[in-house]
């Protein structure tokens, strides 16, 4: 699923050339644990934590309506009747009722104006502060709200969907990053897997609110995307009542104001070694000019490789398509419109129940635990599904049997299950800890612009791929798990408890294959404090 949380205390660091990319603030100690410094958990950071977090839900709310959306008949009739006249055909494929390009294009097209947004947010970000980046973010939220919600023609509601894709690049860029840099340092760490929690709430608002819209006629897909405008609402609001964060204010050299605020959400007056530590983090990310060609030599190598893999086999676990299209899967299969929307609400609860699973154990079970488990989970559900329909199934005439259709939805549970709580949280968990200081901004940006291509490459794809490949679709990603297991297995270490600035020696050099790569480890000599 498409969400980015940040490693703790990240930043857009600067200095005085704004050409330059600048590298994040990150404040560590030099044991390679977060320092503990005085504070305690105010309200005022509470408060914080939630109106940015609206970001969040936007995101999984955006993700989530457009599957409800285009199934509903009062939408298709409008502006899809040809997808209209497939769907209620009685000999038409039952693979290809929802076979359209621009069906699709509805859907994914805010995935490509994501991709695009997150590059001038990260400028944004960088030289105006997170508070104004999530301003931005709401205003690109609320136009494309209207646009979408108030559409008359197809041209207006992909412009719409394309300015929430705008929204999401910019909220993408500063929510995480605000998050990590408000919260006391021993709470970083959780927010990294919170944040997707978020998403995935928002994922299971969207699919309640379709259940309850789809039987108001003639605009009950108006009301599915107008909502929208509720969290976009409230993160513009909110966003002028909070703070910026204190490593922005200091990154951009207003120093006495970044450290009043830092007393403010610390809740008490001494904060003269955190804001100490800030201020060495900043001065040191000023010294690393050129972290994308550092970031092309076989030292960074490995994290640069597996960061770009786990966002790619994120995608190709078929989870985007699933949950983009669960509506209009479960009609495939034999539900009714009403039974295919609350059966996507089922499979949003699971998803957001195995997320805080997974928040409970990644620290104590390990990463590679869980994605070599979700591997096995994922590729049982999928291919047992494919049978199914392979069998069952047929291009034309009756659905499959109630029976199957709900043992068709517990399948597809537990492959979400299995996600939920491994590939999708941590396919941005581990990239965030694996980057060394000097190249972490620009080895994310990687993670982050692969994430936003594969995601719109599959939502474009998956109902022409659906038609064509009918139940082969599942033996397809079913195919994409076992190579997922196989890279997990041979070429992901496990990186649990391991500090941040310790990955090289106790990580990359002891493993069997990517330790070839790091004869040339010539990082600079940068002390963290």
């Amino acid at each position: 699923m498409l969400f980015r949380p940040h490693q703790a205390g990240a930043g857009s660091g600067g200095d005085d050339n704004d050409d330059e990319w600048k590298m994040p603030a990150v404040v560590v100690s030099g044991s390679g644990e977060n320092q503990e410094f005085e504070g305690r958990i105010t309200v005022y950071v509470i408060v914080c934590v939630i109106i940015a977090a609206f970001g969040g839900l936007m995101f999984g709310y955006d993700i989530g309506i457009s599957g409800g959306v285009t199934s509903m008949d009062d939408f298709l009739k409008k502006f899809f009747p040809a997808v209209f006249e497939k769907k209620h055909h009685a000999l038409e494929n039952n693979y290809c009722k929802y076979d359209n390009q621009f069906l699709q294009l509805f859907t994914s097209c805010l995935y490509l104006a994501a991709l695009i947004a997150s590059f001038v947010a990260s400028k944004v970000c960088s030289k105006y502060g997170r508070k104004l980046t999530m301003q931005i973010a709401s205003i690109f939220f609320i136009i494309g709200v209207i646009l979408t919600a108030g559409g008359i023609n197809i041209e207006m509601i992909i412009f719409g969907r394309i300015f929430l894709g705008f929204g999401v690049g910019f909220a993408n860029q500063a929510v995480p990053l605000f998050l990590s840099e408000i919260a006391p340092p021993n709470l970083r760490g959780a927010l990294n897997i919170s944040f997707q929690l978020f998403i995935t709430i928002g994922i299971l608002v969207s699919n309640l609110i379709n259940y309850f819209t789809t039987n108001v006629h003639p605009h009950g897909w108006r009301i599915s995307l107008g909502i929208a405008g509720v969290p976009a609402l409230m993160l513009c609001l909110g966003s002028i009542l909070i703070c910026e964060t204190p490593t922005s204010l200091i990154e951009r050299h207003k120093v006495e104001e970044g450290r009043k605020v830092l007393r403010k959400i610390r809740g008490v007056e001494n904060v003269d070694d955190e804001f100490d530590s800030i201020i060495h983090a900043c001065e040191m990310a000023k010294q690393v000019k050129d972290p994308f060609r550092k970031l092309m030599k076989p030292v960074s190598r490995p994290q640069l490789v597996i960061s770009i893999c786990l966002q790619i086999f994120q995608q190709f676990t078929g989870i985007n398509a699933i949950m983009f299209y669960a509506p209009v899967l479960f009609q495939t299969v034999g539900f009714g419109n009403d039974a295919a929307l609350l059966s996507s609400v089922i499979t949003g609860l699971v998803n957001v129940f195995s997320t805080v699973v997974s928040i409970y154990v990644v620290d104590r079970a390990g990463r590679r635990i869980l994605l070599l488990e979700a591997c096995v989970q994922m590729f049982i559900s999928q291919v047992i599904i494919g049978i199914i329909l392979f069998k069952e199934l047929k291009t034309t005439g009756d659905n499959l049997s109630k029976g199957e259709a709900i043992f068709v939805v517990i399948l597809v549970c537990t492959f979400v299950m299995g996600f939920a709580w491994s590939w999708g949280p941590l396919g941005w968990l581990i990239p965030s800890e694996i980057f060394p200081l000097e190249t972490r901004s620009a080895g994310f940006a990687f993670a982050v612009s692969t994430n936003m291509l594969f995601t719109f490459i599959i939502g474009q794809a998956f109902l022409s791929m659906l038609c064509q490949m009918q139940a082969g679709i599942f033996f397809f990603f079913a195919a994409w798990v076992i190579i997922m297991g196989a890279f997990t297995w041979f070429l992901l270490p496990e990186t649990k408890g391991v500090p941040v600035d310790a990955m090289v020696d106790k990580v990359w050099k002891q493993h069997w294959f990517w330790r070839s790569f790091m004869i040339e480890d010539d990082r600079p000599d940068v002390k963290v404090v």
